[in-house]
């Protein structure tokens, strides 16, 4: 009987035909060779399937499922086939260097109070490779953290221990934001982490889930943070994960001082809780700290350059621990006379 292998990499395919093989080599490069690829195509109409069908690697499993079911359950039948100690998340598209399989499994070896690890990502625009914005350092309370208020990971970098995934693994009816929801749900039953070193590339194209389809995955992602809430805000938790997911996700300007306000209210109860909830180390500490500051002086920067706030509010607005980040008050000052021209420029026009 063959052993179980180290990792399952999990896939779903549909009409990858194009970027497939990239992906395929980039698996095949992996300095940690004990690995299984499940990939499930779900009804491509291009030739997805020559291209699954012409790889010769027995390490590759391709199912060929009979009805599409669409990324969320595709993905899910492909973990049912698994038998790896740890899945690795992987669209047809993305691309993963050569070390990353290798320092996940060192990293969830020697911690096993760990369910999911992430890596840092780089971003693929045609064929210009960049660093994708995001904290550059941080330790497991910060991006526990941050799950509350963001999504700090890239789904194509995540490697999850197999005997701590729940069936189904992703959520259907949370579509476009399963794997917000599935970080989410894997935080109650052990600790998250990420790898600060870009292991993988993802592909940022005009065809990505994230771009199509950006309304159903904001109100899906605000219902998963209305149920990661629901025991901070009871009935108020729907309003606090729009408030969160409009203004600290989407980036939309705040309206007026009252939202402001109220921002500021809900960032300082869902601090409360996990500072009151988590056993948070001094330095996890100053970075939760920090990284919170930054967040809430772009949302006073966005607000100002489009003219809804002013620097009072700015600064009447905000709760006593949360400073401007790096942005301090001459940025400010320059966000503010930003939006003082466009007001000017959208009243003479």
């Amino acid at each position: 009987m063959t052993a179980a292998p180290i990792v399952s990499v999990i896939m779903a395919a549909y009409n990858g035909a194009a970027l497939i093989p990239e992906t395929v080599a980039s698996l095949q490069a992996q300095t940690l060779t004990d690995f299984e690829v499940v990939i499930v195509d779900d009804c491509s109409t291009d030739t997805t399937r020559d291209v699954l069908r012409a790889i010769v690697d027995p390490r590759f499993r391709i199912i060929e499922a009979e009805v599409n079911q669409g990324p969320v359950r595709t993905r899910n039948t492909a973990v049912k086939h698994a038998t790896g100690r740890y899945l690795a998340g992987l669209d047809q598209d993305d691309l993963c260097l050569p070390e990353r399989f290798a320092k996940q499994v060192a990293y969830l070896d020697a911690h096993p109070d760990t369910v999911l690890v992430g890596t840092g990502a780089a971003w693929l625009d045609d064929t210009v490779v960049s660093s994708a914005p995001r904290t550059a350092v941080s330790t497991p309370a910060l991006i526990e953290w941050l799950l509350r208020i963001e999504n700090p990971l890239v789904w194509s970098s995540v490697m999850v221990r197999a005997s701590a995934a729940s069936d189904p693994f992703t959520d259907p009816v949370r579509l476009y934001a399963e794997d917000f929801d599935l970080y989410q749900r894997m935080s109650r039953v052990g600790r998250i982490a990420r790898l600060d070193e870009e292991l993988v590339i993802y592909r940022r194209h005009s065809g990505g889930a994230s771009q199509r389809f950006t309304e159903t995955m904001t109100a899906n992602a605000a219902r998963v943070l209305a149920d990661s809430y629901a025991s901070v805000f009871g009935e108020g938790s729907e309003d606090a994960a729009w408030l969160i997911i409009r203004h600290m996700m989407a980036h939309s300007p705040v309206p007026d001082r009252a939202t402001m306000i109220a921002l500021g209210r809900v960032l300082t109860s869902l601090q409360t809780d996990f500072l009151a909830t988590h056993d948070v180390d001094k330095e996890s500490l100053t970075m939760i700290r920090w990284e919170t500051a930054r967040r809430w002086g772009r949302v006073g920067r966005i607000a100002l350059r489009n003219g809804t706030l002013t620097l009072a509010d700015i600064v009447s607005a905000r709760p006593d621990h949360l400073g401007m980040g790096y942005q301090g008050m001459e940025e400010l000052v320059l966000s503010r006379l930003i939006g003082t021209a466009r007001a000017a420029k959208r009243r003479l026009g």
